[in-house]
């Protein structure tokens, strides 16, 4: 970047620069049967949603072209294009990104979504989902967006006001929440709706795993690179692992409790239900070395639900402890257990589903479809939704108070760093329930 920018000049030059007719000035958005898309974060998580866009094709019908790829950091980009140019990944030849079209840099976004490209892959650490969701819904295109879709209540509040104008210009997003396009997920959704389990009365959810990759910090890198780089162990990146992945687990309890009193011609992946508050702890027990920058590594949050329902919420990222992934609804008449590729209903009305299905390629398959048909879909509310509730968990873990809904939908806290350059940074203290302050 030539200049430091605050999160808020980021959002407001990209409006600016950015304005309505870029709608206008690709008209071939439309009815779509090639779809040229380019990559905003061109880590692990990039490049597969890269891979997956083009797999999907097959079955979408639409013809993908990746055009364009964006990282702050070059040799991202150059890693990227190295595993697209794998022959076992079967897309070479659909990746049509030249020199010209990659780019670097805190601020390269832009040039992505100023190309003349019909839909983009936001694949960036998460903190910056809401900036680049904002310049690419103000730029007209298409968006898939890797969740969760913040780190804050102002960057929900972004993804919120994105969502609004993307249903103004009949855009398509589609979220990063694989289970919303799971089949196993879609068919016990459907059971729970035609009353199944009965009335859910309570529910459990848990991400439990051992750790994952850190990096340790090189003598060249600055404060901001070094965190940018090993951004799952700072909050203003991540927004701490119960955002970052557990989110999924949280948002399907939100989806099921939807699911449950959703009309009969509702699309089922598009429901929630938001909780009233919560009540959580947490702490940072066996990664305290400087390296694992200052998240904490367990979670434990108690969500209050209309209708005096309870959901208990675990996550932790410790070695050597017990994995537990799951989503656990527990009815008047049965229990439905879900995992990823599994569901299985216990009760009055016993079932399990049995079959193999890919999500990941799904959701590309099921945004490609929308575009092609010029039938919008928009999943950024109920992502956004559900990453406040994974954040009002952290905010009352982090601060030992109980958190609303309402609180935390208006809260004024926002983790943004005061500029965006790659120099020093004020430092972060682990957060200390009973002294952290709640803002």
């Amino acid at each position: 970047m030539n200049e430091p920018k605050t999160r808020r000049e980021l959002l407001h030059s990209s409006a600016a620069l950015l304005a309505a007719p870029a709608i206008l000035k690709f008209p071939s958005v439309r009815r779509a049967s090639r779809l040229r898309v380019g990559v905003i974060g061109c880590g692990g998580r990039g490049t597969g949603a890269a891979i997956n866009a083009v797999q999907a094709a097959a079955e979408s019908g639409v013809a993908v072209e990746i055009v364009a790829l964006a990282d702050a950091f070059a040799d991202r980009v150059r890693t990227c294009r190295d595993e697209l140019a794998k022959p076992e990944n079967g897309v070479v030849e659909h990746v049509l990104a030249g020199d010209a079209d990659c780019h670097a840099g805190l601020d390269s976004y832009r040039k992505v979504v100023e190309a003349p490209l019909d839909a983009v892959v936001l694949a960036t650490s998460p903190h910056f989902r809401p900036i680049h969701l904002a310049a690419a819904i103000e730029a007209g295109k298409h968006a898939f967006m890797e969740k969760p879709a913040g780190v804050d209540p102002s960057g929900i509040r972004s993804v919120l006001a994105s969502a609004e104008l993307a249903d103004a210009r009949r855009l398509s997003i589609v979220a990063g929440t694989q289970r919303r396009h799971e089949q196993c997920y879609l068919e016990a959704m459907a059971r729970i709706r035609a009353g199944d389990i009965g009335r859910i009365v309570a529910a459990r959810c848990s991400w439990n795993q051992g750790g994952l990759w850190v990096k340790p910090r090189q003598p060249e890198w600055t404060d901001m690179e070094w965190q940018l780089r090993n951004w799952l162990y700072f909050t203003w990146t991540s927004g701490d692992h119960i955002v970052e992945q557990h989110v999924h687990n949280l948002d399907v309890v939100r989806w099921a409790l939807g699911a449950q009193d959703a009309a009969a011609d509702a699309d089922l992946h598009l429901v929630g239900v938001d909780p009233l508050a919560a009540r959580g702890m947490g702490g940072r027990q066996v990664r305290t070395q400087p390296e694992y920058g200052h998240i904490f590594d367990h979670f434990a949050v108690e969500y209050e639900f209309p209708g005096n329902v309870i959901a208990s919420s675990q996550c932790r990222q410790i070695d050597g402890s017990d994995s537990a992934v799951e989503e656990v609804l527990i009815g008047t008449l049965g229990t439905c257990v879900l995992r990823s590729g599994s569901a299985e209903i216990t009760g009055a009305r016993p079932w399990r589903w049995s079959g193999t299905h890919n999500p990941y390629l799904q959701e590309h398959v099921d945004l490609q479809r929308a575009i092609a048909s010029d039938a919008p879909v928009n999943e950024a509310r109920q992502v956004a939704h559900s990453t406040l509730m994974a954040v009002m968990g952290r905010m009352s873990a982090y601060t030992g108070k109980t958190v609303s809904w309402d609180f935390a939908r208006g809260s004024q806290l926002d983790l943004a760093p005061g500029t965006y350059e790659l120099g020093a940074l004020q430092p972060t203290e682990v957060a200390v329930p009973g002294r952290t302050p709640l803002i």
